[in-house]
């Protein structure tokens, strides 16, 4: 597993523009934005052992990272 940080400019390389765009368009694409990258500061810092969790603690930051990516994804692709 690697323990890079899952940022959305690297995430979603294409819409790059599109992301720095809708964050000071959007209000809801802003709130999804910050929550995915608070929930992904702590799952890397609890990969990297800097700040380290239960397990069931991390599967559910996963989840939760991961519906925050399909639906900014959603809006990236409308």
């Amino acid at each position: 597993m690697s323990n890079t940080p899952h940022e959305l400019h690297e995430e979603f390389p294409e819409h790059g523009a599109k992301i720095t765009a809708l964050k000071t368009s959007n209000a809801h694409f802003a709130r999804l934005a910050e929550e995915y990258h608070t929930i992904n500061r702590q799952v890397h810092r609890a990969e990297t052992l800097v700040e380290p969790m239960e397990d069931l603690a991390m599967d559910s930051l996963r989840k939760k990272r991961m519906k925050l990516k399909d639906e900014i994804y959603a809006m990236l692709s409308a």
